[in-house]
């Protein structure tokens, strides 16, 4: 690996993409940047609230709820309890740790403060290294179509548990949303760009398709590079299996090719999935085999510099 101090830009959503996020933050010789997938957001309780943001943040603030994946650990939950005596909705479940973080970002929001500059102060107070990014200050939604109508995502996915068929995606206010200059220069001077192993549908796209952030990412003549979030035809957390099959995608690691082929250099899947090398080298010039799970911060760290290792490789050829 390079001894100089490396610009390296993540395009994260989720659980997938805070794992890889944790593996990259703990390399010393890289500057990290993460631009996260906003379009899940949405308002509970009269609060604003950043599902993929946080927990990324609090991921790489060591403070995420290992078992659940999202949250904060040793939390507790009297304010959902009460709100849930007040007959209100508490399907969203927010802790009380998570409700302080919640009420701050509205505060600032109602005050009139950028998002994205929230978001930075946010992870600045937890103590996380690695820059924080959002794509926009603009308001996208997610919207999914299913047997039941239009919904929210996190309807779909927390309430509905995934449940409903899905007929159709959509990203609502994308069309009008705005990159923030914090956005596109980290795109412009990276010297390398991850596509996290996050859902390609409702991680990755809401983030992509915001107008001028995909020229951008087409522009940049960093390595770019993607990591498959599938192994097999399952993914190793979240829906995106169902949800690409239910809309007429491959649901597999060629499916997430399929629709990232004209921006990445490099694709790397898992090497159970040696049977679609030829396929995908098809659509994306390199494709490199590995173990790409990651059970713990060894295997984070494992697959963080594995992929720099090849990004670095595939720059020098």
């Amino acid at each position: 690996m390079s001894e100089k101090i490396q610009k390296v830009t993540l395009l994260a959503g989720g659980v997938g993409g805070a794992k890889i996020a944790e593996g990259l933050n703990a390399i010393s010789d890289i500057k990290l940047s993460i631009i996260g997938n906003i379009a899940d957001d949405d308002n509970f309780h009269g609060l604003w609230v950043s599902p993929d943001i946080d927990t990324l943040t609090y991921s790489l603030a060591k403070i995420i709820n290992r078992d659940q994946g999202w949250g904060v650990f040793e939390e507790s939950y009297n304010s959902l309890s009460m709100l849930s005596k007040l007959n209100q909705d508490t399907w969203m479940t927010l802790g009380d740790k998570d409700f302080g973080v919640h009420i701050y970002r509205t505060m600032r929001k109602n005050r009139g403060d950028k998002s994205s500059e929230i978001a930075k102060d946010i992870a600045l107070a937890l103590g996380v290294r690695s820059k924080i990014i959002l794509p926009t200050d603009n308001i996208v939604k997610t919207k999914v179509l299913t047997d039941k109508g239009w919904m929210n995502f996190q309807e779909y996915f927390v309430k509905e548990k995934c449940e409903p068929r899905i007929r159709d995606l959509k990203f609502e206010g994308i069309e009008n949303a705005i990159p923030t200059s914090d956005a596109l220069l980290s795109i412009k001077n990276s010297e390398i760009i991850i596509f996290a192993p996050s859902n390609p549908l409702v991680s990755l796209n809401p983030i992509i398709q915001i107008p001028g952030i995909k020229d951008a990412l087409i522009k940049s003549k960093s390595s770019k590079i993607g990591i498959s979030p599938f192994i097999g035809n399952k993914t190793i957390k979240g829906p995106a299996n169902k949800m690409m099959e239910e809309i007429g995608k491959t649901p597999n690691a060629l499916g997430f090719a399929e629709i990232f082929h004209d921006i990445l250099d490099l694709f790397i899947i898992d090497e159970s999935d040696k049977g679609l090398r030829k396929k995908i080298s098809g659509l994306i010039p390199h494709v490199h085999l590995t173990d790409i799970i990651m059970k713990n911060q060894k295997d984070k760290l494992r697959l963080a510099k594995e992929t720099i290792k090849i990004a670095n490789k595939l720059a020098s050829n």
